[in-house]
């Protein structure tokens, strides 16, 4: 049965006509099970039994389940299924078109209650790079918060908009950022160098300018995917770029030291994480006239009047996990 209360915060939320549809639903919400519905909104946003899986930490097979209950249950096919791909169905359009202003409400009307509460609970997403610093604060966050369940996703996501099914997304950048509507939040930052084997630089001219980049074999990695270019810095701050060729492109750190140790090419990498392999010989710093961008780290998260108290309580262990790594 209905709380009158909640019925009244509810009309506050949606108005009198998203009431009354909500109150049409909730006849039928009684034989429903709210995963059903979470698993259906997730297939549907994602395309994919698959992707709305590994994004709801559940196996493909509970998700299937779901669906198949929800259809059952309402008596309609909501997804037309072929070997290769699935598309919602006309009910399935409207279904998910019909609910899902009203699941975004309570979920905001939620997120405003919880701002009052102490104890944390609930489901944090996450899209983060695989790192193994990142893996250990990432640990060490559940192991502190016990009651907050983490689901990360350490893909590289190809939707248009990437927070679109995240709480937060962590991610590598060097220079400006793009304009856009999410809060970025600072992380850690790493001063980086130009870096190069002393096998390479038997075949290889050594640069003394960045425009002799063009000519010489480079190690693309992290931003420099998709042909962006390289990222440096003058002495006032002011950032120039530099486009260079690359017959090997990464979206690892340790695959582009590893190729840069093996003479595949020039990399920027930060220095902290070749400290030993400069100090060995086994690499060699490349000064040019320009220092090279730091390489950051960046939380990102969308920009609500109302953000659950579990985002910025996971930024801040990370942040605080980074201000310990740097005192050792």
């Amino acid at each position: 049965m209905l709380n009158i209360g909640f019925i009244i915060l509810f009309s506050g939320i949606v108005g009198v006509g998203g009431l009354l549809i909500w109150m049409r639903l909730m006849g039928m919400l009684e034989k429903i099970d709210q995963q059903w519905l979470k698993s259906f909104h997730c297939v549907y946003e994602n395309n994919s039994f698959k992707r709305a899986a590994e994004f709801l930490c559940l196996p493909t097979s509970n998700v299937s389940r779901h669906i198949a209950l929800l259809e059952e249950q309402l008596d309609t096919r909501l997804f037309d299924r072929t070997t290769r791909r699935i598309a919602p169905t006309e009910a399935g359009e409207h279904l998910y078109l019909r609910t899902q202003p009203l699941l975004d409400k309570l979920n905001e009307a939620l997120t405003e209650v919880t701002q009052h509460s102490r104890h944390v609970v609930g489901q944090l997403n996450v899209l983060m790079p695989d790192s193994p610093d990142l893996a250990q604060a990432v640990v060490s966050f559940c192991t502190q918060y016990p009651s907050i369940s983490l689901c990360c996703d350490t893909s590289i996501s190809p939707k248009e908009d990437p927070l679109d099914g995240f709480d937060v997304i962590l991610s590598f950048h060097r220079g400006k950022l793009e304009d856009n509507n999410w809060i970025a939040k600072e992380i850690k930052r790493w001063p980086s160098v130009v870096v190069a084997s002393p096998k390479l630089l038997q075949t290889s001219s050594k640069p003394f300018k960045i425009t002799d980049l063009k000519h010489a074999p480079c190690i693309s990695s992290f931003t420099a995917l998709n042909g962006t270019p390289w990222v440096f810095k003058n002495e006032t701050g002011e950032v120039i770029t530099q486009r260079v060729k690359s017959a090997f492109k990464v979206n690892s750190g340790q695959l582009a030291k590893a190729g840069a140790l093996a003479g595949l090419g020039f990399a920027i990498l930060p220095a902290e994480f070749c400290r030993d392999e400069i100090d060995t010989g086994s690499l060699e710093v490349i000064t040019l006239e320009y220092k090279p961008e730091d390489l950051v780290l960046y939380a990102f998260y969308a920009s609500r009047k109302h953000i659950a108290k579990k985002v910025p309580m996971f930024i801040e262990h990370l942040l605080y996990q980074a201000n310990l790594d740097a005192q050792k």
